[in-house]
């Protein structure tokens, strides 16, 4: 039996390696993983309880529309109900966009090193798909826009950018936005939004009043620490949001998820207090970097992208033989990996053990 041909090419996409299996593997007692930007602090104390409150409801379906989930967020961001869609995280967004508004022969145009979700749907629906290399890590926007013709449907802007952490700033988006055609989708990918200090990055959903061809993506995976529960949204003009909720599957967020995301929200104290220590081992990280000699991307989510000035999966080995999971093998940055900021600890670690694999492998050259 034979698959349809646009995804027969497509790899199986690789989580970061679970710590169990790394344990296993390696004969190890302690392992941490700095590989897939969760968060070191967990989520919410007000989560957790909301989780323990739908424990009595797990033969229940879930709201199918998240409405009382929406109503809240709704209020939260300053916009209308029906201009929100949720989805088993963002990536399921991402997956929906792209069902809802691509077909065989359409243009989408996205950065060369991005999330790589992008691409994987788009090519799942038979798109043309234009990289174009990103400028020192950060998108490059007069090149993508210089890339739009009357086949492209959807640009993809990735702010903070994974991996590499950079970010478009607020007058650049906005003069980007203004010229792209108005019968063209942006989708500004703020998965890292909370994380962000930079005075000049911009909020995407101050955009939508003006620009209804533009949808902004968040999830409570990232500060908000719902990884496990898998749950996401979209913001956008509602004529779109009603557009992909009629390709979403039903029940596809969780009672587990909805309660906890709920309750998330009304937690600023957690949340402010990830951020605040999320910054400070950015400056960690960053010092011991310098110190080391080792450049690095400017960071704005909650990873560094840094260079190792080796193989990138050499160095991936020697950490992992060390208890430190970590991110390799990017296609055009081959010498960096990508770390997840940690604990105080966890980063103390993290150096200790890089540290070690740079002197080893001097030693070896």
């Amino acid at each position: 039996m034979q698959p349809k041909q646009s995804i027969v090419h497509l790899p199986v996409y690789q989580p970061g390696k679970p710590i169990e299996e790394v344990k296993r593997e390696l004969g190890l007692k302690e392992v941490i993983k700095l590989a897939s930007n969760e968060n070191p602090f967990g989520s919410s104390e007000h989560a957790k309880a909301a989780i323990q409150n739908e424990l009595n409801n797990i033969s229940i379906y879930p709201d199918g529309g998240s409405v009382e989930l929406t109503k809240d967020l709704a209020q939260y961001l300053g916009v209308a109900p029906k201009q929100i869609i949720f989805g088993a995280g963002s990536d399921e967004v991402i997956l929906m966009l792209a069902r809802a508004y691509l077909t065989p022969g359409d243009e989408t145009i996205m950065a060369d090193e991005t999330f790589p979700q992008y691409k994987h749907n788009c090519e799942i629906e038979g798109a043309t798909i234009i990289e174009v290399p990103l400028n020192n890590g950060t998108h490059d926007l007069p090149a993508m826009l210089a890339k739009v013709t009357d086949k492209t449907k959807i640009i993809w802007v990735c702010n903070p950018n994974n991996p590499t952490g950079t970010i478009v700033r607020k007058e650049e988006l906005e003069a980007f936005v203004r010229q792209v055609p108005s019968n063209v989708i942006v989708v500004l990918d703020e998965a890292y939004f909370e994380y962000v200090t930079d005075a000049g990055y911009p909020d995407g959903i101050s955009l939508l009043p003006e620009f209804k061809n533009v949808i902004v993506l968040r999830t409570f995976s990232k500060i908000y620490g719902l990884a496990s529960l898998r749950i996401g949204y979209g913001v956008g003009h509602e004529d779109v949001i009603r557009s992909i909720n009629q390709v979403r599957e039903p029940f596809n967020t969780s009672r587990f998820g909805q309660a906890a995301a709920k309750a998330s929200l009304a937690d600023l104290e957690f949340l402010n207090s990830c951020k605040e220590r999320n910054a400070a081992g950015i400056v960690y990280m960053c010092e011991q970097f310098d110190r080391l000699g080792l450049s690095y991307f400017e960071a704005h989510g909650n990873f560094v992208m840094v260079d190792v000035k080796l193989p990138s999966q050499q160095v991936f080995d020697g950490l992992l033989r060390k208890g430190i999971i970590s991110r390799a093998r990017w296609s055009y940055y081959p010498n960096h990996i990508r770390i997840t900021v940690g604990s105080q600890a966890q980063n103390e670690a993290f150096v200790h053990a890089l540290e070690e694999v740079l002197s080893e492998a001097a030693v070896l050259g």
